[in-house]
């Protein structure tokens, strides 16, 4: 294919569109890098999506909105926006809902790139994907930074706070978390069990592994890499959130995957 690429992003739990602000500057400058050297693929438009309750839809009430329903919606705002075969990107959460879209419309999306996302196996929740002890504690759950028995949710959550941040300086750090808090995926989202497993595989894919990542173990990166049917693997040294610490990188990656 040439031309120019489209692209569409999907934010994790906690956040919003607004997590993709430094990647899409910096595909922004690369797109005018390629079009000066006359490169075959070039950036087209780009479209940062909100779930429910997160980013411009924040403060709607979402309790009766499932799984399906952010999906159906999504998919509405990637049509409505009218992108032409795009690469559908999405981080951490965003992955348990893509194979949901991508089911919608299979034909529509070019590639879909996962970058440190996990995604439930069908008749499990994500609590119990994520489980109830430290990371490596059971080789069948994710487990936390911090053992749940031991410490109390206030923290466990200052110790998730800190994984996001662990590899920003205190600058970067502090302003990522002033952002955080006002971002809430529904609640459905964390007791779903009828994952959509079909198209996987049907689009072709990539699963971009942050070697850093203090929330999602690599060895588990690479279990949800296969459980996406991901034809390539591309490991990149950065921390969960890579679209801050190292969006240039995470661009030229999104650039090359889509080509």
């Amino acid at each position: 294919m040439s031309g120019k690429v489209d692209y569409v992003f999907l934010h994790g739990g906690g956040q919003g569109s607004w997590v993709w602000a430094e990647t899409i500057a910096a595909m922004r400058v690369q797109a005018i890098a390629a079009m000066r050297a006359q490169a075959p693929e070039a950036i087209g438009r780009v479209l940062a999506l909100d779930v429910p309750g997160c980013g411009v839809k924040r403060g709607r009430d979402t309790t009766n909105t499932g799984i399906d329903d952010i999906a159906a919606e999504l998919l509405a705002d990637i049509t409505a926006a009218g992108l032409q075969n795009p690469v559908l990107v999405g981080h951490s959460q965003a992955g348990s809902v893509m194979p949901h879209i991508l089911t919608l419309q299979p034909s529509l999306f070019r590639r879909a790139i996962y970058i440190s996302c996990s995604v439930p196996l069908p008749g499990q929740t994500v609590i119990a994907m994520i489980g109830a002890g430290v990371h490596g504690a059971n080789p069948d759950e994710v487990g936390w930074p911090l053992d749940p028995q031991t410490h109390s949710l206030a923290e466990r959550a200052e110790r998730m706070a800190a994984c996001f941040c662990n590899d920003m300086n205190p600058e970067e750090t502090a302003v990522f978390l002033a952002k955080l808090g006002p971002d809430a995926w529904p609640t459905a989202s964390y007791t779903h069990t009828g994952w959509r497993h079909e198209q996987l595989g049907a689009v072709p894919a990539s699963y971009v592994l942050c070697l850093r990542d203090g929330i999602l173990p690599v060895p588990w990166q690479e279990i949800f890499a296969a459980r996406f049917k991901t034809g390539r693997t591309i490991r990149l040294d950065a921390g969960h959130q890579a679209m801050t610490t190292r969006p240039h990188a995470l661009a030229e990656i999104l650039r090359h995957e889509a080509g």
